[in-house]
């Protein structure tokens, strides 16, 4: 019976077609679909996004690139000219083109290689009269004391004071007059028995410089105190409890703890210093004048080219203190923006 009723069935449809041949297989996965690529910003996002920036920063950029380095080219160009004269220099006498002959003039000039040397002995003592006195003075106002904002305020008015002014009293105070002529600090000297310390301060052909640097210590001391004193203030207290519960002593902490931190401070105090030292100008001016040998720096040889009419030398020995003062700087500006970086 159960033979009757299955020959009764109908038989089951045969499957055709494509699913014909995957039958009785597993179907395989969907294949993945890959993004559409990027596409690649245009012109019109880009100048939406850099566009508002660089047009914020566009005139400082035209300024800067025509009034800074295109009068940096200017001046190089002139420096590498015969234009000694003004004749030369408005064009009412023809000029030409003597490549490096002016920079190995000034540089095989013995007037120029004295400046040279005042102006490597004035750099000198400046730097370490300003980092000593400084740094003495912030390491005391470190420590709790009374009155130190009058002490901080006395130690910073010098350099509230201009050069120009300064330097007009300091003009009396380094008169070189002696004994019965003498006036400014000889006299002081003579008033209180110590008339062998009298000399001739500015006048004295070899280190004339040297007696300059004095007023620039004691107006610029103070400036280099207060970057001392915030670098002190910024060493953590935590820092040094951390170093007398060890058992340090406050000599060690200063020594191990906080002198090494220093080290940034000193170096920012040193370029501002050096390069303000390498132009220096109307402090001498005011003291002395552009005639007086013993105190003469390349700035006063400048300034003497220039009224002169010899616009070349002029234009060479600017370009001389511009390489040196980048040989000063670019090597920190470099240090400091990988120091940034890390």
């Amino acid at each position: 019976m159960s033979t009757e009723s299955s020959s009764h069935l109908p038989p089951s449809p045969v499957p055709s077609g494509p699913s014909a041949r995957h039958a009785g297989t597993p179907s395989s996965p969907a294949p993945r679909r890959t993004p559409p690529p990027r596409r690649r910003r245009s012109l019109r996002d880009r100048a939406g996004r850099y566009g508002p920036p660089l047009l914020l920063i566009s005139p400082s950029l035209l300024l800067i690139g025509v009034f800074v380095y295109g009068l940096i080219v200017s001046n190089a160009h002139t420096s590498m000219t015969d234009q000694h004269t003004v004749a030369q220099a408005t064009g009412a006498k023809r000029w030409v083109f003597v490549g490096l002959d002016n920079y190995a003039d000034l540089l095989t000039s013995r007037d120029f290689q004295h400046s040279l040397i005042n102006l490597l002995l004035y750099t000198l003592a400046f730097l370490a009269g300003t980092l000593v006195v400084g740094f003495l003075w912030a390491w005391l106002l470190d420590k709790p004391i009374k009155g130190e904002g009058f002490f901080r305020s006395t130690f910073l008015f010098p350099m509230a004071v201009s050069f120009v002014a300064s330097g007009v009293v300091w003009r009396w105070l380094l008169n070189s007059a002696q004994d019965e002529r003498a006036s400014g600090l000889n006299r002081l000297f003579q008033m209180i028995g110590l008339g062998f310390l009298q000399n001739s301060w500015t006048q004295n052909i070899t280190f004339g410089v040297l007696a300059i640097a004095l007023p620039a210590i004691w107006q610029l001391s103070g400036y280099v105190m207060s970057l001392f004193l915030a670098g002190f203030r910024g060493v953590p207290e935590d820092l040094r409890e951390a170093a007398r519960v060890d058992g340090a002593s406050e000599w060690q902490i200063y020594r191990r703890v906080i002198f090494p931190s220093l080290t940034p401070v000193a170096l920012s105090a040193v370029v501002i210093i050096g390069h303000m030292s390498l132009k220096s100008f109307d402090l001498i001016m005011n003291i002395t004048d552009q005639r007086t040998y013993s105190t003469k720096v390349p700035a006063i040889d400048m300034y003497n080219y220039v009224t002169s009419g010899d616009y070349a030398n002029a234009a060479a020995v600017g370009m001389i203190l511009l390489i040196v003062i980048a040989i000063l700087v670019v090597p920190y500006l470099v240090h400091d923006s990988r120091e940034r970086a890390k």
